[in-house]
């Protein structure tokens, strides 16, 4: 009998081949943001970690389709995807908005009885420490003040009309779905948490970061940076030995 393979390149983008790495890293984009946001994610672990970068719809080749719905919807989209590829450990980074879907295909992969190696959450405060925001109603000259404010986006990006025209429709429509997700109380997960967090974040202050540790039975670990929401622009050398160290296995002496 013959298995179809299914395409699962609209959602899942591999920049660099890592098919016979042990590992995989699945990683999440913020609000904005795209999968090649993780490129030089990929291009720094390949081979030895197989990197895949979710493009969520709505942006670049994918503009023409519908933008997000709720966070758990698209946590399924993914999680949907995910499950056509290959067995092997895999782990999941998301920075901001994207640590809240991490967490999300998380608790669906373990409700589907497989483990994730590691999650890996990033500038985004736990999932039960609600803030009431509402930045997705605000005017375009508000959304652009919040972006600039959190640095995020190059600045020639915003000063141009015609892309700042496509690119605010994309990210007011992260933006609603970012602050609508509600968290729904359930098991915590089982697997290994890391908090990576900037320490003048004015989306996460230390203590909603630490949060984290309730929403997991696993090991937990928390590492804070010197730098606002997008620290890890500072810091990416750091980032990415935090994600080798769980990863990959230590040498033998």
């Amino acid at each position: 009998m013959t298995v179809a393979t299914v395409d699962t390149s609209l959602w899942l983008r591999s920049y660099h081949g890592a098919h016979a790495a042990p590992a995989r890293l699945l990683c999440l984009p913020h609000a904005g943001g795209s999968a090649s946001y993780y490129f030089p994610v990929s291009r720094a672990l390949s081979p030895r970690i197989e990197v895949l970068a979710v493009q969520y719809p709505g942006r670049q080749d994918r503009r023409g389709e519908r933008g997000l719905g709720s966070l758990q919807e698209l946590a399924a989209d993914v999680y949907q995807q995910l499950r056509h590829a290959d067995a092997r450990p895999t782990a999941l980074f998301g920075h901001s908005m994207g640590a809240s879907v991490a967490f999300e295909v998380a608790r669906l992969m373990e409700a589907d009885g497989v483990a994730p190696a590691h999650l890996y959450v990033s500038g985004r405060r736990a999932p039960s420490a609600h803030r009431d925001e509402r930045i997705h109603l605000r005017g375009d000259a508000d959304l652009i003040a919040e972006i600039r404010r959190l640095d995020g986006t190059a600045g020639g990006l915003l000063d141009d009309p015609d892309v700042l025209r496509m690119f605010l429709g994309v990210i007011r429509d992260d933006y609603r779905a970012a602050e609508t997700y509600r968290w729904q109380p359930g098991p915590p997960l089982r697997c290994p948490v890391t908090v990576l967090v900037g320490d003048r974040d004015p989306k996460v202050d230390l203590d909603e970061a630490a949060t984290w540790q309730t929403h997991t039975t696993g090991p937990f670990a928390m590492q804070v940076f010197d730098g606002g929401h997008f620290y890890l622009h500072s810091h990416q050398a750091a980032v990415l030995d935090t994600i080798r160290s769980g990863l990959t296995p230590s040498p033998r002496r």
